[in-house]
This record gives C-alpha cells, sequence and structure tokens, in this order.
C-alpha cells in the first residue's frame, strides 16, 4: 500500500519547483548561446539540482528551470544582470556565464 501511494506522489512532487527566484534576480537577464555584445564578462556561475529522486527520473524542463533560476540568483554575488548558459545541463548540473550588460 505505501509503494502505491509513493508511486502517486512522485509525479506531483516532480512538477513542484523547490527553488525560489530571489526578488532582486528577477531582474537577470538570460540571454542564449553566443557572447552577448558589448558585455563585460564578470564571471562564471556553477549549479547543480538533484535530476532524479530514487529510482524517479525528474522532469527536464522544471530541473533546467531550477538551474536557471539558482543561476539568476547566484549572479547577483558577481553583480551582474546576465547570464548565459555554457551548455546543456548533465546529471542536474550547468554552468553559466555572468554579465554586466547595462
Amino acid at each position: 500500500m505505501r509503494l502505491i501511494v509513493l508511486a502517486a506522489l512522485l509525479p506531483v512532487l516532480s512538477a513542484c519547483t523547490w527553488v525560489e527566484l530571489s526578488p532582486q534576480a528577477n531582474a537577470i537577464k538570460v540571454v542564449p548561446a553566443g557572447r552577448p555584445s558589448s558585455c563585460q564578462k564578470l564571471g562564471e556561475v556553477a549549479v547543480s539540482v538533484k535530476d532524479r529522486v530514487a529510482f524517479y527520473q525528474r522532469n527536464d524542463v522544471k530541473v533546467r528551470d531550477e538551474l536557471e533560476t539558482l543561476a539568476r540568483n547566484e549572479a547577483l554575488t558577481l553583480q551582474a544582470d546576465t547570464i548565459q548558459p555554457m551548455g546543456e545541463p548533465v546529471d542536474g548540473e550547468q554552468r553559466f556565464g555572468a554579465y554586466r550588460c547595462r
């Protein structure tokens, strides 16, 4: 019975976003690959989230969304206003370039 309840809850839990965007990070833009023109690179941000829970593989879109949210939050520490993914997520980890463009 417990296994059935757990199996029923996993899809619901995987739909939840556990990472919250800080109010200040809301202003940070995310740009696609290719160096942003007239921007100063301030550094890189490496972020990670769980991409699987036990035997369950989490939704790829949710994982990407959480990685981006974490990167935007972390970019604040570099005083960046723009981030850019440096590659695809691998095993729940991703790197982003942090830039000042404004």
